[in-house]
């Protein structure tokens, strides 16, 4: 497509401002490397994108077929929650890894859902899912995923700018003092394991807040419910462990599972609710995922 810059909004403006502004269904990472592979150019050349345009330049863009990914796609079971033309919303299972990687080249979420979505235009060029959030390996439940690049683009906005209420359940080895309360600190790279994620006293790394209640309490162990109010790596698993003093049951990484009050087969965390409002049309969407049924001792005694 091709257009002259003509109106006063435009002039002088960045060339990659102005592409995002007539675009806006693309996202803005999209649209730079749209700049530097050529395909969109000024004049019939090459621009930078931070090039100043002019009255008359004509600007032009030319959007490649969407590339096939070395991902492939396998017939993995999903639990599906919600579907539409542009997002997916599933229950992930525990023990299921989000995103390919070295150590797991397949066999994860997105193996499924490539063989899972029949509609997928694309995310950022590649025939791919847009993975918004993670969730760890062993840990289940709500997860949302765009099917297209505008809906990547704003859920990731939404993510953000903190307009996505996530609420998990977990089940920790003790009790804590308080029945709730507030976290909020900064969450790091562990200084010696870096496998692992630190509260950092010193005021590094990112800021994490959780908001946590307590729920039940069965076999010395509690139910917790955490609301997150960011995102941050591990962050539910450090809190738990270093703030409160009580490392989720099951943990592999921030506990000793063989050494905890109660045996479980597994991670004690599970994303239990996710509310947003659609990427596309504005609708306010909440959903639930099943609880697992390792959780029903402490489930059953939920007043």
């Amino acid at each position: 497509m091709d257009w002259t810059i003509t109106e006063t909004l435009d002039i002088g403006d960045r060339f990659d401002k102005h592409l995002a502004r007539r675009l806006p269904e693309m996202s803005r990472s999209r649209l730079q490397d749209l700049i530097k592979e050529g395909h969109a150019t000024l004049n019939g050349k090459a621009a930078k994108a931070g090039v100043a345009l002019k009255s008359g330049d004509v600007v032009s863009i030319t959007i490649p077929e969407v590339a096939e990914v070395e991902i492939k796609a396998q017939n993995i079971p999903l639990t599906i929650l919600y579907e539409d033309a542009d997002i997916v919303v599933l229950d992930k299972a525990s023990g299921l890894v989000v995103h390919p990687a070295e150590g797991n080249p397949d066999g994860t979420l997105v193996n499924a859902l490539l063989h899972h979505i029949e509609d997928l235009s694309g995310i950022g060029g590649e025939m791919r899912p847009g993975i918004v959030h993670r969730l760890d390996k062993d840990t289940s439940g709500c997860m949302v995923v765009a099917k297209n690049d505008t809906a990547h683009r704003r859920l990731t906005e939404a993510f953000s700018e903190r307009r996505i209420a996530k609420i998990y359940l977990a089940v920790v080895n003790g009790v804590p003092k308080e029945e709730g309360g507030r976290i909020q600190n900064y969450i790091g790279r562990h200084a010696v394991d870096r496998k692992r994620m630190s509260i950092l006293l010193d005021g590094a790394g990112k800021e994490a807040i959780t908001e946590w209640k307590r729920l039940a309490v069965d076999q010395g162990c509690a139910l917790i419910q955490c609301r997150l109010l960011t995102g941050r790596t591990h962050q539910i698993r450090v809190h738990m462990r270093e703030a409160l003093q009580c490392a989720i049951l099951g943990d592999p990484i921030y506990a000793q599972p063989n050494k905890q009050r109660v045996r479980v087969p597994r991670l004690m965390l599970h994303a239990w609710k996710l509310s947003f409002n659609h990427p596309i049309h504005d609708q306010p969407m909440a959903f639930e995922a099943k609880v697992p049924a390792e959780f029903e001792p402490w489930m059953g005694k939920v007043e």
